[in-house]
């Protein structure tokens, strides 16, 4: 796995040798996105200012690639399967009960941090629809009361490891 050192210069080395060949642009994000975790305005600015390509121009192509982002992700990715089965079983009342828990729109990532929403088209669990994931973790055969008690248990224990990290900082000072 790169670390962020290896990650940075490959950004770098990408923008050293930058030569206005078509099809680059794409490479550039997806280094800053690699090294950023998702395209901060100021990579925008960098980028640009080193190709000559208008902002304008790199964020149209940012917007129109879904692989790329304009903010972070969660620390947890909750993916809800929005597909055939599961939109019969009651996709589209888990989309709405985790937007109404999360208080955030699908592709939105919580104020916290902790959480981004999103819904896929399937996930191949059509025989546990309805179905969502978090981060590799599979739910299925889902309530709106199952998927509230995830949440809030997932919630609880990112409080509890930064009260216990807290907690250790305190006692070593």
């Amino acid at each position: 796995m790169d670390t962020m050192v290896d990650q940075e210069k490959d950004f770098t080395y990408r923008l050293w040798r930058y030569d206005g060949a078509p099809g680059e642009l794409i490479p550039l994000l997806q280094s800053a996105q690699d090294h950023f975790g998702y395209i901060p305005r100021r990579a925008i600015k960098y980028i640009s200012g080193a190709t000559n390509i208008p902002e304008s121009k790199i964020y149209g192509v940012i917007t129109f690639y879904s692989q790329f982002r304009l903010a972070p992700m969660g620390k947890h990715i909750i993916r809800t399967c929005v597909g055939t089965a599961c939109h019969v079983a009651g996709a589209r009342m888990l989309v709405d009960v985790l937007q109404d828990e999360l208080g955030v729109e699908v592709a939105g990532t919580t104020e916290d941090g902790i959480f981004t929403l999103f819904t896929v088209a399937c996930l191949g669990c059509c025989s546990l629809a309805p179905v969502m994931m978090v981060d590799d973790e599979t739910y299925g055969q889902l309530t709106p009361a199952e998927t509230r008690k995830i949440i809030r248990k997932i919630r609880r224990e990112e409080g509890k490891k930064k009260d216990d990290a807290a907690a250790e900082v305190a006692q070593n000072a």
